[in-house]
């Protein structure tokens, strides 16, 4: 009899450990993750009470900014900046000289590419080649502003006026050697007229360098003309006037690089405006 009674006294407590208890709370743990799954996915809790706000939901509008397709910020500053540039470009546009660039005299062939130009031409078995930068070749400007009571009622903006650096190279067709002269405008030059013909441009610095400008080298000896023999030295520019590198063509590279600055200066205007603009 023992062995059989031994299970009928075991089944009571068997199902004393079933869990009984969980039923009650599954209403309470479906609620929770209702409300829980509502604040991650952006839905809304069943029952009463007030909508949850969406987690990572992007912004519908907000003050002085804009949603377009490009993706970028737009502010009311973005817009004030892109209006006053519209103007600006406008007046540029009305003070500039040459829509095109200017011709130099003689038979020099201009090559640009972005801000760098390059004259060219041919000379009995030479090749002489100018080449110059616009970039920071225009002199900083200092507004004198005259005394009380002497103020005109409309006061021009001084012309700005480019005088870049530039380097001449000359190459004989029976040589592997280029003289390079590298040449600049003295400030207490350009624009001055005296009586006595002047150089408006100087000679800086005079070396030899290989035919091919990759293969130019800094370690070659370069002769700066600051302590050079003034006998010397003239004769170096008479070098250069007899290969049409004189003050004419000095004053006309000044006009070109004046009206490239200009065309380039427009064209910056123009990119700043459609980049403010997301153009």
């Amino acid at each position: 009899m023992a062995p059989l009674l031994l299970p009928l006294l075991l089944r009571p407590a068997a199902r004393a450990l079933r869990p009984t208890a969980l039923p009650t709370l599954r209403p309470a743990v479906a609620a929770a993750t209702r409300a829980f799954g509502g604040f991650l996915g952006g839905g809304i809790a069943s029952g009463p009470g007030p909508a949850r706000p969406r987690l990572l939901q992007p912004l519908r509008s907000a003050p002085g900014l804009c949603l377009c397709t490009c993706g970028g910020l737009h502010t009311e500053g973005d817009k004030a900046f892109a209006e006053f540039l519209t103007d600006e470009i406008k007046e540029e546009r009305k003070i500039q000289k040459h829509k095109s660039l200017p011709k130099t005299s003689g038979d020099w062939e201009l090559g640009v590419q972005g801000t760098e130009a390059k004259l060219v031409q041919r000379l009995a078995g030479e090749r002489i080649t100018v080449t110059f930068n616009i970039n920071n070749s225009i002199p900083p400007t200092f507004d004198d502003e005259p005394p009380e009571g002497q103020k005109t009622q409309e006061q021009q903006e001084p012309e700005l006026t480019s005088t870049p650096n530039f380097v001449v190279e000359v190459v004989k067709d029976d040589t592997k050697k280029a003289l390079v002269l590298d040449c600049h405008y003295p400030e207490d030059e350009v624009g001055q007229e005296e009586e006595d013909e002047s150089d408006i441009f100087s000679i800086r610095e005079v070396s030899f360098q290989p035919a091919t400008e990759s293969d130019w080298k800094d370690t070659n000896y370069t002769l700066n003309t600051d302590s050079l023999d003034w006998a010397l030295y003239e004769h170096l520019m008479d070098f250069l006037a007899d290969r049409g590198v004189d003050n004419t063509f000095a004053d006309e590279l000044i006009e070109l690089s004046t009206a490239l600055e200009h065309q380039e200066y427009i064209n910056f205007l123009e990119d700043l405006k459609g980049f403010v603009k997301c153009q």
